[in-house]
Protein backbone atom coordinates (compact mmCIF):
# COMPACT_ATOMS: atom_id res chain seq x y z
CA UNK A 1 0.00 0.00 0.00
CA UNK A 2 1.46 3.23 -0.87
CA UNK A 3 2.39 5.63 2.44
CA UNK A 4 0.35 7.95 3.33
CA UNK A 5 2.06 10.79 3.41
CA UNK A 6 2.08 10.44 -0.92
CA UNK A 7 -0.24 12.18 -2.43
CA UNK A 8 -2.93 9.94 -4.93
CA UNK A 9 -1.28 12.37 -8.04
CA UNK A 10 2.08 11.43 -6.94
CA UNK A 11 1.02 7.83 -6.33
CA UNK A 12 -0.49 7.55 -9.11
CA UNK A 13 2.37 9.34 -11.32
CA UNK A 14 4.97 7.06 -10.02
CA UNK A 15 2.96 3.99 -10.58
CA UNK A 16 2.82 4.68 -14.30
CA UNK A 17 6.33 5.19 -14.68
CA UNK A 18 7.27 1.89 -13.03
CA UNK A 19 4.83 0.24 -14.98
CA UNK A 20 6.04 2.45 -18.54
CA UNK A 21 9.50 1.19 -17.46
CA UNK A 22 9.21 -2.45 -16.90
CA UNK A 23 7.27 -2.61 -20.37
CA UNK A 24 10.67 -0.76 -21.89
CA UNK A 25 12.58 -3.72 -20.97
CA UNK A 26 10.41 -5.82 -22.92
CA UNK A 27 10.18 -3.80 -25.83
CA UNK A 28 12.02 -6.01 -28.68
CA UNK A 29 13.04 -8.96 -26.12
CA UNK A 30 11.52 -12.78 -26.01
CA UNK A 31 9.35 -12.69 -22.70
CA UNK A 32 9.21 -16.18 -20.20
CA UNK A 33 6.04 -18.59 -19.95
CA UNK A 34 3.20 -16.71 -17.75
CA UNK A 35 4.86 -13.21 -18.07
CA UNK A 36 3.07 -11.14 -20.21
CA UNK A 37 0.17 -12.15 -22.51
CA UNK A 38 -0.07 -15.46 -24.37
CA UNK A 39 -2.33 -13.63 -27.15
CA UNK A 40 -2.97 -9.89 -27.78
CA UNK A 41 -5.76 -9.53 -30.42
CA UNK A 42 -7.11 -6.35 -32.12
CA UNK A 43 -10.74 -5.77 -34.09
CA UNK A 44 -10.82 -4.54 -37.45
CA UNK A 45 -13.83 -2.80 -39.00
CA UNK A 46 -13.26 -4.00 -42.65
CA UNK A 47 -10.77 -6.07 -44.76
CA UNK A 48 -8.76 -2.70 -45.16
CA UNK A 49 -8.15 -2.11 -41.82
CA UNK A 50 -7.45 -5.75 -41.03
CA UNK A 51 -4.54 -5.56 -43.46
CA UNK A 52 -3.37 -2.23 -42.59
CA UNK A 53 -3.45 -3.39 -38.77
CA UNK A 54 -1.17 -6.24 -39.73
CA UNK A 55 1.33 -4.22 -41.47
CA UNK A 56 1.89 -2.21 -38.76
CA UNK A 57 2.18 -4.93 -36.19
CA UNK A 58 4.79 -6.47 -38.89
CA UNK A 59 6.33 -3.88 -38.88
CA UNK A 60 6.81 -3.07 -34.89
CA UNK A 61 7.77 -6.96 -34.56
CA UNK A 62 10.61 -6.39 -37.08
CA UNK A 63 11.67 -2.83 -35.08
CA UNK A 64 11.00 -4.45 -32.02
CA UNK A 65 8.85 -2.16 -30.75
CA UNK A 66 6.66 -4.86 -28.45
CA UNK A 67 7.79 -7.65 -26.67
CA UNK A 68 8.15 -11.00 -28.84
CA UNK A 69 6.97 -14.48 -28.52
CA UNK A 70 3.69 -13.25 -27.94
CA UNK A 71 1.23 -14.12 -30.81
CA UNK A 72 -0.55 -10.67 -32.14
CA UNK A 73 -3.65 -11.32 -33.91
CA UNK A 74 -6.10 -8.74 -35.93
CA UNK A 75 -10.18 -9.99 -35.83
CA UNK A 76 -12.41 -8.52 -39.02
CA UNK A 77 -15.39 -8.00 -39.11
CA UNK A 78 -17.70 -9.55 -41.14
CA UNK A 79 -18.98 -7.87 -44.71
CA UNK A 80 -22.52 -5.82 -44.34
CA UNK A 81 -24.58 -4.60 -40.69
CA UNK A 82 -22.56 -2.75 -38.29
CA UNK A 83 -22.40 -5.80 -35.58
CA UNK A 84 -20.76 -3.24 -32.59
CA UNK A 85 -18.01 -4.41 -30.29
CA UNK A 86 -20.35 -6.82 -28.74
CA UNK A 87 -20.25 -8.47 -32.32
CA UNK A 88 -16.60 -8.00 -32.86
CA UNK A 89 -16.01 -9.73 -29.64
CA UNK A 90 -17.85 -12.85 -30.63
CA UNK A 91 -15.96 -13.08 -34.08
CA UNK A 92 -12.82 -12.48 -31.93
CA UNK A 93 -13.69 -15.66 -30.07
CA UNK A 94 -14.79 -17.51 -33.13
CA UNK A 95 -11.31 -16.37 -34.56
CA UNK A 96 -9.14 -17.42 -31.69
CA UNK A 97 -11.20 -21.16 -32.17
CA UNK A 98 -10.69 -21.50 -35.58
CA UNK A 99 -6.74 -20.87 -34.44
CA UNK A 100 -5.92 -22.77 -31.55
CA UNK A 101 -8.99 -25.44 -31.21
CA UNK A 102 -9.34 -26.17 -27.15
CA UNK A 103 -5.99 -24.69 -26.20
CA UNK A 104 -7.13 -20.99 -25.92
CA UNK A 105 -8.56 -22.33 -22.73
CA UNK A 106 -5.39 -22.07 -21.31
CA UNK A 107 -4.49 -18.81 -22.52
CA UNK A 108 -4.15 -15.32 -21.03
CA UNK A 109 -5.92 -13.13 -23.93
CA UNK A 110 -5.84 -9.14 -24.69
CA UNK A 111 -8.74 -8.27 -26.53
CA UNK A 112 -8.51 -4.47 -28.04
CA UNK A 113 -11.26 -2.95 -29.97
CA UNK A 114 -10.29 -0.89 -32.85
CA UNK A 115 -12.79 -1.47 -35.01
CA UNK A 116 -14.95 1.92 -36.80
CA UNK A 117 -13.32 4.81 -38.55
CA UNK A 118 -12.84 7.14 -35.55
CA UNK A 119 -14.45 10.01 -37.51
CA UNK A 120 -14.03 12.00 -34.37
CA UNK A 121 -10.66 12.28 -34.55
CA UNK A 122 -9.46 11.55 -38.18
CA UNK A 123 -5.99 11.10 -38.07
CA UNK A 124 -6.39 7.92 -36.46
CA UNK A 125 -8.85 6.84 -39.11
CA UNK A 126 -6.45 5.75 -41.63
CA UNK A 127 -3.80 3.66 -40.01
CA UNK A 128 -6.42 3.07 -36.45
CA UNK A 129 -7.32 4.53 -33.00
CA UNK A 130 -4.75 1.83 -31.62
CA UNK A 131 -2.18 2.98 -33.40
CA UNK A 132 -2.73 6.87 -32.00
CA UNK A 133 0.88 8.33 -31.64
CA UNK A 134 1.58 9.75 -27.84
CA UNK A 135 4.39 12.51 -27.40
CA UNK A 136 6.97 10.16 -25.41
CA UNK A 137 9.25 7.41 -25.74
CA UNK A 138 12.05 6.20 -28.37
CA UNK A 139 10.85 4.87 -30.58
CA UNK A 140 7.89 6.69 -30.05
CA UNK A 141 4.71 5.12 -28.03
CA UNK A 142 1.55 4.59 -29.80
CA UNK A 143 -1.77 3.35 -27.64
CA UNK A 144 -1.32 -0.37 -28.57
CA UNK A 145 2.59 -0.04 -26.13
CA UNK A 146 0.83 2.13 -23.63
CA UNK A 147 -2.28 -0.64 -23.12
CA UNK A 148 0.11 -3.28 -23.46
CA UNK A 149 2.36 -1.25 -20.10
CA UNK A 150 -0.56 -0.34 -18.25
CA UNK A 151 -1.76 -4.12 -18.40
CA UNK A 152 1.84 -5.31 -17.47
CA UNK A 153 0.95 -6.70 -14.53
CA UNK A 154 -2.46 -8.52 -15.24
CA UNK A 155 -1.30 -11.70 -17.29
CA UNK A 156 1.17 -13.08 -14.14
CA UNK A 157 -2.64 -12.93 -12.26
CA UNK A 158 -5.06 -13.69 -13.86
CA UNK A 159 -6.39 -17.24 -14.58
CA UNK A 160 -6.91 -18.67 -18.85
CA UNK A 161 -9.50 -15.86 -19.91
CA UNK A 162 -9.72 -12.21 -21.94
CA UNK A 163 -9.42 -9.30 -21.01
CA UNK A 164 -11.75 -6.64 -22.84
CA UNK A 165 -10.64 -3.15 -23.85
CA UNK A 166 -11.19 -0.50 -25.90
CA UNK A 167 -8.22 1.60 -28.14
CA UNK A 168 -9.29 4.93 -27.19
CA UNK A 169 -8.91 5.09 -23.85
CA UNK A 170 -6.01 4.90 -21.23
CA UNK A 171 -6.89 3.85 -17.69
CA UNK A 172 -4.40 4.87 -14.94
CA UNK A 173 -4.35 3.39 -11.01
CA UNK A 174 -1.93 3.27 -8.16
CA UNK A 175 -1.77 0.13 -5.82
CA UNK A 176 0.60 -1.24 -3.34
CA UNK A 177 3.93 -2.21 -5.14
CA UNK A 178 3.85 -5.62 -3.18
CA UNK A 179 -0.13 -6.20 -3.99
CA UNK A 180 -1.25 -7.34 -7.53
CA UNK A 181 -5.31 -6.61 -9.18
CA UNK A 182 -6.37 -10.78 -9.31
CA UNK A 183 -8.31 -11.98 -12.66
CA UNK A 184 -8.91 -15.41 -10.98
CA UNK A 185 -12.90 -15.67 -10.15
CA UNK A 186 -15.36 -17.21 -12.53
CA UNK A 187 -17.34 -15.18 -14.36
CA UNK A 188 -16.46 -11.71 -15.46
CA UNK A 189 -14.41 -9.25 -13.70
CA UNK A 190 -14.66 -5.46 -14.14
CA UNK A 191 -12.56 -2.53 -12.83
CA UNK A 192 -14.46 0.23 -11.19
CA UNK A 193 -13.25 3.86 -10.78
CA UNK A 194 -15.05 6.21 -8.32
CA UNK A 195 -16.57 9.05 -9.98
CA UNK A 196 -18.96 12.42 -10.31
CA UNK A 197 -22.50 11.08 -10.99
CA UNK A 198 -22.53 13.04 -14.04
CA UNK A 199 -19.62 10.88 -15.56
CA UNK A 200 -21.95 8.00 -14.74
CA UNK A 201 -24.45 8.86 -17.00
CA UNK A 202 -22.05 8.48 -20.10
CA UNK A 203 -20.60 5.23 -19.00
CA UNK A 204 -21.45 2.32 -17.14
CA UNK A 205 -22.11 2.26 -13.54
CA UNK A 206 -21.83 -0.88 -10.66
CA UNK A 207 -24.54 -1.06 -8.29
CA UNK A 208 -22.61 -2.70 -5.34
CA UNK A 209 -23.35 -5.60 -2.54
CA UNK A 210 -22.55 -4.13 0.73
CA UNK A 211 -19.49 -5.01 2.24
CA UNK A 212 -18.12 -5.06 5.61
CA UNK A 213 -14.93 -4.15 4.97
CA UNK A 214 -14.02 -0.64 6.86
CA UNK A 215 -10.20 -0.66 6.35
CA UNK A 216 -8.49 1.33 3.86
CA UNK A 217 -6.67 0.26 1.09
CA UNK A 218 -5.83 1.07 -2.33
CA UNK A 219 -7.98 -1.28 -4.36
CA UNK A 220 -11.15 -3.74 -2.72
CA UNK A 221 -12.61 -6.71 -4.06
CA UNK A 222 -16.41 -6.30 -4.31
CA UNK A 223 -19.45 -8.20 -5.68
CA UNK A 224 -21.70 -6.34 -8.16
CA UNK A 225 -25.68 -6.88 -7.33
CA UNK A 226 -26.22 -5.28 -10.96
CA UNK A 227 -24.73 -2.76 -13.93
CA UNK A 228 -26.52 -0.34 -14.94
CA UNK A 229 -25.55 1.34 -18.72
CA UNK A 230 -25.79 5.41 -19.17
CA UNK A 231 -28.11 5.48 -16.40
CA UNK A 232 -29.97 8.85 -15.52
CA UNK A 233 -29.18 10.86 -12.19
CA UNK A 234 -32.50 9.41 -10.93
CA UNK A 235 -32.02 6.04 -12.02
CA UNK A 236 -28.67 5.74 -10.43
CA UNK A 237 -30.62 6.98 -6.76
CA UNK A 238 -33.45 4.40 -7.55
CA UNK A 239 -31.26 1.56 -8.20
CA UNK A 240 -28.66 2.51 -4.59
CA UNK A 241 -25.64 3.47 -7.03
CA UNK A 242 -25.14 6.36 -5.35
CA UNK A 243 -22.01 5.68 -2.76
CA UNK A 244 -21.22 8.77 0.10
CA UNK A 245 -17.96 9.53 1.46
CA UNK A 246 -15.63 7.41 2.80
CA UNK A 247 -11.91 7.30 3.64
CA UNK A 248 -10.30 7.80 0.10
CA UNK A 249 -8.78 10.63 -1.92
CA UNK A 250 -10.78 13.27 -2.78
CA UNK A 251 -8.93 13.51 -6.11
CA UNK A 252 -9.88 10.47 -6.97
CA UNK A 253 -13.55 11.07 -7.64
CA UNK A 254 -12.60 12.69 -10.80
CA UNK A 255 -12.77 10.43 -14.04
CA UNK A 256 -9.22 11.75 -15.57
CA UNK A 257 -10.82 13.60 -18.75
CA UNK A 258 -13.80 15.18 -16.61
CA UNK A 259 -12.76 16.45 -13.26
CA UNK A 260 -15.64 16.57 -10.78
CA UNK A 261 -15.79 20.05 -7.82
CA UNK A 262 -14.38 19.18 -5.14
CA UNK A 263 -17.11 20.12 -3.15
CA UNK A 264 -19.61 16.99 -4.89
CA UNK A 265 -19.50 14.41 -2.07
CA UNK A 266 -21.72 11.84 -3.64
CA UNK A 267 -20.14 9.76 -6.69
CA UNK A 268 -20.24 6.14 -8.41
CA UNK A 269 -18.28 3.53 -9.24
CA UNK A 270 -17.94 3.74 -13.05
CA UNK A 271 -16.46 0.95 -15.96
CA UNK A 272 -13.59 0.82 -18.04
CA UNK A 273 -12.09 -2.93 -18.77
CA UNK A 274 -13.64 -5.90 -17.99
CA UNK A 275 -12.05 -9.70 -17.82
CA UNK A 276 -14.15 -13.02 -18.58
CA UNK A 277 -12.75 -16.34 -17.51
CA UNK A 278 -12.80 -18.99 -20.38
CA UNK A 279 -16.05 -20.83 -19.38
CA UNK A 280 -17.91 -17.45 -19.60
CA UNK A 281 -15.82 -16.90 -23.19
CA UNK A 282 -16.84 -20.37 -24.29
CA UNK A 283 -20.61 -19.69 -23.59
CA UNK A 284 -20.67 -16.45 -25.55
CA UNK A 285 -19.04 -18.61 -28.72
CA UNK A 286 -20.99 -21.61 -28.80
CA UNK A 287 -24.19 -19.24 -28.81
CA UNK A 288 -22.86 -17.17 -31.49
CA UNK A 289 -22.07 -20.28 -33.51
CA UNK A 290 -25.79 -21.30 -33.03
CA UNK A 291 -26.79 -17.57 -34.12
CA UNK A 292 -24.70 -17.49 -37.13
CA UNK A 293 -25.15 -14.15 -38.86
CA UNK A 294 -25.43 -11.12 -36.53
CA UNK A 295 -27.90 -7.95 -38.09
CA UNK A 296 -27.70 -5.53 -35.39
CA UNK A 297 -25.26 -3.94 -33.39
CA UNK A 298 -23.99 -5.57 -29.91
CA UNK A 299 -22.18 -3.63 -27.10
CA UNK A 300 -20.24 -5.23 -25.37
CA UNK A 301 -20.96 -3.39 -22.31
CA UNK A 302 -24.61 -2.71 -22.05
CA UNK A 303 -25.17 -6.22 -23.60
CA UNK A 304 -23.05 -8.11 -21.73
CA UNK A 305 -22.58 -6.77 -18.68
CA UNK A 306 -26.43 -5.45 -17.90
CA UNK A 307 -27.33 -9.13 -17.51
CA UNK A 308 -24.62 -10.31 -15.42
CA UNK A 309 -25.29 -10.08 -11.04
CA UNK A 310 -27.98 -11.25 -8.79
CA UNK A 311 -29.98 -7.75 -9.29
CA UNK A 312 -29.99 -7.71 -13.58
CA UNK A 313 -33.64 -8.19 -14.74
CA UNK A 314 -34.56 -7.73 -18.59
CA UNK A 315 -36.11 -4.41 -18.92
CA UNK A 316 -32.96 -2.85 -20.41
CA UNK A 317 -33.09 -5.05 -23.00
CA UNK A 318 -36.25 -2.88 -24.77
CA UNK A 319 -34.56 0.05 -24.10
CA UNK A 320 -33.01 1.78 -27.09
CA UNK A 321 -32.10 5.15 -26.51
CA UNK A 322 -28.35 4.60 -25.98
CA UNK A 323 -27.76 2.75 -29.44
CA UNK A 324 -27.59 4.66 -32.43
CA UNK A 325 -29.70 2.63 -34.92
CA UNK A 326 -32.57 0.47 -33.95
CA UNK A 327 -32.79 -2.68 -35.71
CA UNK A 328 -35.69 -4.90 -35.44
CA UNK A 329 -33.89 -7.90 -34.34
CA UNK A 330 -31.78 -6.23 -31.67
CA UNK A 331 -34.18 -6.63 -28.43
CA UNK A 332 -34.50 -10.23 -29.68
CA UNK A 333 -30.54 -10.57 -29.75
CA UNK A 334 -30.50 -8.93 -26.45
CA UNK A 335 -33.22 -11.16 -24.23
CA UNK A 336 -31.08 -13.86 -25.72
CA UNK A 337 -27.93 -12.82 -24.33
CA UNK A 338 -29.19 -11.93 -21.08
CA UNK A 339 -30.84 -15.27 -20.70
CA UNK A 340 -27.80 -16.80 -21.67
CA UNK A 341 -25.74 -14.80 -19.08
CA UNK A 342 -28.51 -14.37 -16.36
CA UNK A 343 -27.00 -16.21 -13.46
CA UNK A 344 -22.99 -15.48 -13.89
CA UNK A 345 -21.49 -13.32 -11.44
CA UNK A 346 -19.96 -9.67 -12.11
CA UNK A 347 -17.16 -9.32 -9.88
CA UNK A 348 -15.43 -5.56 -9.31
CA UNK A 349 -12.12 -4.18 -8.36
CA UNK A 350 -12.93 -0.90 -7.14
CA UNK A 351 -9.24 1.00 -7.52
CA UNK A 352 -9.98 3.95 -5.41
CA UNK A 353 -6.32 5.67 -7.14
CA UNK A 354 -7.20 5.48 -10.66
CA UNK A 355 -8.07 7.51 -13.11
CA UNK A 356 -9.49 6.66 -16.84
CA UNK A 357 -9.26 9.29 -19.65
CA UNK A 358 -10.55 9.03 -23.28
CA UNK A 359 -9.13 10.56 -26.04
CA UNK A 360 -11.34 9.52 -28.97
CA UNK A 361 -12.01 13.58 -30.32
CA UNK A 362 -10.15 16.16 -31.54
CA UNK A 363 -11.06 18.18 -28.50
CA UNK A 364 -9.75 15.21 -25.93
CA UNK A 365 -6.99 15.07 -28.19
CA UNK A 366 -5.73 18.58 -27.77
CA UNK A 367 -6.37 19.13 -24.60
CA UNK A 368 -4.38 16.33 -23.00
CA UNK A 369 -1.22 16.80 -26.08
CA UNK A 370 -0.96 20.44 -25.12
CA UNK A 371 -2.58 21.80 -21.94
CA UNK A 372 -1.46 21.23 -18.48
CA UNK A 373 -3.56 18.05 -17.97
CA UNK A 374 -3.27 15.17 -14.91
CA UNK A 375 -2.58 12.66 -17.99
CA UNK A 376 0.47 14.82 -19.62
CA UNK A 377 2.12 14.91 -15.76
CA UNK A 378 0.89 11.49 -15.44
CA UNK A 379 2.52 9.84 -18.30
CA UNK A 380 5.28 12.42 -18.69
CA UNK A 381 4.07 13.58 -22.30
CA UNK A 382 6.50 15.58 -23.99
CA UNK A 383 5.71 18.56 -25.91
CA UNK A 384 9.05 17.38 -28.69
CA UNK A 385 8.59 13.68 -28.70
CA UNK A 386 11.59 12.43 -30.85
CA UNK A 387 11.52 15.29 -33.44
CA UNK A 388 13.82 17.85 -34.76
CA UNK A 389 12.38 21.67 -33.55
CA UNK A 390 14.17 23.81 -31.56
CA UNK A 391 11.75 25.58 -29.70
CA UNK A 392 8.26 25.36 -28.59
CA UNK A 393 6.05 28.27 -27.91
CA UNK A 394 3.73 28.60 -24.59
CA UNK A 395 1.01 30.94 -23.75
CA UNK A 396 -0.99 30.35 -20.63
CA UNK A 397 0.19 27.02 -19.50
CA UNK A 398 -0.46 25.53 -23.06
CA UNK A 399 2.00 24.73 -25.43
CA UNK A 400 2.04 23.08 -29.34
CA UNK A 401 3.32 19.56 -29.59
CA UNK A 402 5.33 17.85 -31.68
CA UNK A 403 5.83 14.35 -32.24
CA UNK A 404 8.17 12.13 -34.69
CA UNK A 405 8.33 15.69 -36.99
CA UNK A 406 10.85 17.89 -39.00
CA UNK A 407 10.16 21.65 -38.66
CA UNK A 408 12.36 24.28 -39.43
CA UNK A 409 13.84 26.18 -36.81
CA UNK A 410 12.29 29.63 -38.57
CA UNK A 411 8.26 28.19 -39.00
CA UNK A 412 5.91 28.99 -36.32
CA UNK A 413 3.23 26.50 -34.52
CA UNK A 414 1.22 28.79 -32.16
CA UNK A 415 0.06 26.82 -28.59
CA UNK A 416 -2.47 24.22 -28.56
CA UNK A 417 -1.46 22.64 -31.55
CA UNK A 418 -0.36 18.96 -32.56
CA UNK A 419 2.20 17.96 -35.28
CA UNK A 420 2.88 14.61 -35.92
CA UNK A 421 4.85 12.78 -38.28
CA UNK A 422 4.96 16.06 -40.79
CA UNK A 423 7.75 18.34 -41.94
CA UNK A 424 7.05 22.12 -41.98
CA UNK A 425 9.49 24.07 -44.27
CA UNK A 426 10.89 27.81 -42.50
CA UNK A 427 7.60 29.97 -43.80
CA UNK A 428 5.10 28.31 -42.63
CA UNK A 429 2.41 29.45 -39.77
CA UNK A 430 0.33 26.97 -37.69
CA UNK A 431 -2.60 28.87 -35.87
CA UNK A 432 -3.15 27.58 -32.37
CA UNK A 433 -5.72 24.60 -31.84
CA UNK A 434 -4.62 22.92 -35.11
CA UNK A 435 -4.01 19.24 -36.14
CA UNK A 436 -1.57 18.45 -38.40
CA UNK A 437 -0.77 14.81 -39.81
CA UNK A 438 1.31 13.14 -41.95
CA UNK A 439 1.94 15.83 -44.26
CA UNK A 440 4.70 18.14 -46.00
CA UNK A 441 4.56 21.84 -46.08
CA UNK A 442 7.67 23.31 -47.86
CA UNK A 443 6.68 26.61 -49.74
CA UNK A 444 4.80 29.68 -47.70
CA UNK A 445 1.38 28.69 -45.89
CA UNK A 446 -0.30 29.93 -42.69
CA UNK A 447 -3.21 27.64 -41.33
CA UNK A 448 -5.94 28.78 -39.74
CA UNK A 449 -5.98 28.46 -36.24
CA UNK A 450 -8.86 25.52 -35.30
CA UNK A 451 -7.58 23.72 -38.45
CA UNK A 452 -7.44 20.07 -39.30
CA UNK A 453 -5.05 18.16 -41.83
CA UNK A 454 -4.38 14.82 -42.59
CA UNK A 455 -2.68 13.89 -45.45
CA UNK A 456 -3.10 10.05 -46.92
CA UNK A 457 -1.02 7.89 -49.71
CA UNK A 458 -3.66 6.48 -51.98
CA UNK A 459 -2.98 3.63 -54.83
CA UNK A 460 -5.01 4.53 -57.79
CA UNK A 461 -5.49 2.52 -60.95
CA UNK A 462 -2.13 1.25 -60.17
CA UNK A 463 -0.83 4.97 -59.56
CA UNK A 464 0.49 6.36 -56.45
CA UNK A 465 -1.48 9.62 -55.31
CA UNK A 466 -2.01 11.96 -52.46
CA UNK A 467 -4.63 13.09 -51.18
CA UNK A 468 -5.08 15.67 -47.46
CA UNK A 469 -8.77 15.74 -45.59
CA UNK A 470 -8.75 19.53 -44.14
CA UNK A 471 -12.07 21.45 -41.94
CA UNK A 472 -12.28 22.91 -38.88
CA UNK A 473 -11.09 21.07 -35.53
CA UNK A 474 -14.71 21.41 -34.30
CA UNK A 475 -16.62 19.87 -37.46
CA UNK A 476 -18.63 17.05 -36.84
CA UNK A 477 -17.90 14.55 -39.76
CA UNK A 478 -21.33 12.36 -38.59
CA UNK A 479 -23.58 14.78 -38.46
CA UNK A 480 -25.63 13.78 -41.96
CA UNK A 481 -28.84 14.04 -43.71
CA UNK A 482 -31.23 12.27 -45.78
CA UNK A 483 -31.46 14.38 -48.89
CA UNK A 484 -29.63 17.08 -51.09
CA UNK A 485 -31.80 19.34 -50.15
CA UNK A 486 -30.87 19.10 -46.54
CA UNK A 487 -27.02 19.71 -46.76
CA UNK A 488 -27.60 23.31 -45.53
CA UNK A 489 -27.36 21.99 -42.62
CA UNK A 490 -23.85 20.87 -42.64
CA UNK A 491 -21.04 23.40 -41.39
CA UNK A 492 -17.49 22.97 -42.60
CA UNK A 493 -15.39 25.42 -40.84
CA UNK A 494 -18.53 26.40 -39.05
CA UNK A 495 -19.27 28.01 -42.41
CA UNK A 496 -22.82 26.79 -44.02
CA UNK A 497 -21.52 23.59 -46.28
CA UNK A 498 -23.73 25.30 -49.50
CA UNK A 499 -21.54 28.62 -49.54
CA UNK A 500 -18.40 26.05 -49.18
CA UNK A 501 -19.55 24.56 -52.33
CA UNK A 502 -19.52 28.01 -53.95
CA UNK A 503 -16.53 29.18 -53.11
CA UNK A 504 -15.34 25.74 -54.45
CA UNK A 505 -17.36 25.99 -57.38
CA UNK A 506 -18.86 22.83 -57.27
CA UNK A 507 -22.28 21.74 -57.87
CA UNK A 508 -24.56 19.95 -55.56
CA UNK A 509 -25.47 16.55 -57.05
CA UNK A 510 -26.15 12.99 -55.90
CA UNK A 511 -22.38 12.48 -57.26
CA UNK A 512 -20.91 15.04 -54.91
CA UNK A 513 -21.42 12.59 -52.06
CA UNK A 514 -19.67 8.88 -51.97
CA UNK A 515 -21.51 5.72 -50.31
CA UNK A 516 -25.12 6.08 -49.17
CA UNK A 517 -27.12 8.38 -50.80
CA UNK A 518 -29.67 8.56 -48.39
CA UNK A 519 -26.69 9.64 -45.56
CA UNK A 520 -24.75 12.02 -46.66
CA UNK A 521 -22.08 14.11 -44.25
CA UNK A 522 -18.80 15.83 -44.75
CA UNK A 523 -17.35 12.23 -44.03
CA UNK A 524 -19.09 11.12 -47.84
CA UNK A 525 -18.65 14.60 -49.49
CA UNK A 526 -16.45 14.52 -52.34
CA UNK A 527 -14.36 17.52 -51.87
CA UNK A 528 -10.98 16.66 -50.79
CA UNK A 529 -8.07 16.83 -54.48
CA UNK A 530 -5.98 14.29 -54.99
CA UNK A 531 -2.43 15.35 -56.53
CA UNK A 532 0.50 13.78 -57.83
CA UNK A 533 2.93 14.79 -54.61
CA UNK A 534 2.51 15.13 -50.91
CA UNK A 535 3.25 18.84 -50.97
CA UNK A 536 1.07 19.77 -53.63
CA UNK A 537 -1.78 17.63 -51.89
CA UNK A 538 -1.47 19.68 -48.99
CA UNK A 539 -1.03 22.97 -50.65
CA UNK A 540 -4.03 22.59 -52.06
CA UNK A 541 -5.96 21.86 -49.28
CA UNK A 542 -4.56 24.91 -47.04
CA UNK A 543 -5.80 27.27 -50.37
CA UNK A 544 -9.65 25.06 -49.80
CA UNK A 545 -9.60 26.54 -46.14
CA UNK A 546 -8.32 29.92 -46.25
CA UNK A 547 -10.74 30.18 -49.96
CA UNK A 548 -13.52 29.44 -47.11
CA UNK A 549 -12.18 31.60 -44.48
CA UNK A 550 -11.93 34.52 -46.77
CA UNK A 551 -14.86 33.82 -48.39
CA UNK A 552 -12.71 33.70 -51.87
CA UNK A 553 -12.92 32.05 -54.81
CA UNK A 554 -10.91 28.64 -55.16
CA UNK A 555 -12.12 26.24 -57.83
CA UNK A 556 -11.75 22.41 -57.46
CA UNK A 557 -13.43 21.82 -60.74
CA UNK A 558 -10.41 20.32 -62.44
CA UNK A 559 -9.31 18.27 -59.50
CA UNK A 560 -10.16 14.20 -59.26
CA UNK A 561 -11.98 14.46 -56.05
CA UNK A 562 -12.43 12.06 -53.40
CA UNK A 563 -14.44 12.34 -50.08
CA UNK A 564 -12.49 10.66 -46.68
CA UNK A 565 -14.42 7.50 -46.94
CA UNK A 566 -13.07 6.59 -50.06
CA UNK A 567 -9.80 7.83 -49.24
CA UNK A 568 -10.11 4.89 -46.65
CA UNK A 569 -10.67 2.60 -49.63
CA UNK A 570 -7.88 3.82 -51.87
CA UNK A 571 -5.73 4.35 -48.72
CA UNK A 572 -1.48 3.03 -49.10
CA UNK A 573 -0.51 2.29 -45.81
CA UNK A 574 3.13 0.98 -46.87
CA UNK A 575 3.52 4.37 -48.41
CA UNK A 576 2.24 6.12 -45.23
CA UNK A 577 4.46 4.09 -43.27
CA UNK A 578 7.63 4.66 -45.72
CA UNK A 579 6.67 8.36 -45.45
CA UNK A 580 6.76 8.06 -41.02
CA UNK A 581 10.09 5.62 -41.41
CA UNK A 582 11.65 8.24 -43.61
CA UNK A 583 11.22 10.69 -41.12
CA UNK A 584 12.47 8.69 -37.91
CA UNK A 585 15.82 7.77 -39.65
CA UNK A 586 16.38 11.41 -40.38
CA UNK A 587 15.59 12.48 -37.06
CA UNK A 588 17.72 9.37 -35.51
CA UNK A 589 21.15 10.54 -37.61
CA UNK A 590 20.57 14.12 -36.80
CA UNK A 591 20.55 12.89 -32.99
CA UNK A 592 24.09 11.04 -33.69
CA UNK A 593 25.10 13.66 -35.26
CA UNK A 594 24.67 16.08 -32.24
CA UNK A 595 25.95 13.40 -30.13
CA UNK A 596 29.34 13.27 -32.57
CA UNK A 597 29.51 17.34 -32.49
CA UNK A 598 29.12 17.54 -28.53
CA UNK A 599 31.62 14.66 -27.24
Amino acid sequence: MAAASVSPGLSLREATQRKLQRFSKLRGKPVAAGEFWDIVAITAADEKQELAYKQQLSEKLKKKELPLGVQYHVFVDPAGTKIGNGGSTFCALRGLEKLYGDKWNSFTILLIHSGGYSQRLPNASALGKIFTALPFGNPIYQMLELKLAMYIDFPSHMNPGILVTCADDIELYSIGESEFIKFDKPGFTALAHPSSLTVGTTHGVFVLEPSDCLKHRDFEYRCCHRFLHKPSIKEMRQFDAVCRPRNFPQQDLSRGDTPSPKSEHEYVYTDSLFYMDHKSAKKLLSFYEKVGTLNCEIDAYGDFLQALGPGATVEYTRNTSNVTKEESELVDMRQKIFHLLKGTSLNVVVLYNSKFYHIGTTEEYLFHFTSESSLKSELGLQSIAFSIFPAISECSGSTSCVIQSILDSRCSVSPGSVVEYSRLGPDVSVGENCIISGSSIITTAVLPAYSFMCSLSVKMNGHLKYSTMAFGVQDNLKKNVKTLSDIKSLQFFGVCFLSCLDIWDLKVTEELFSGNKSCLSLWSARIFPVCCSLSDSVTTSIKMLNAVQNRSAFSLNNYKLLSIEEMLIYKDVEDMLTYREQIFLEITLNRKQSELETS
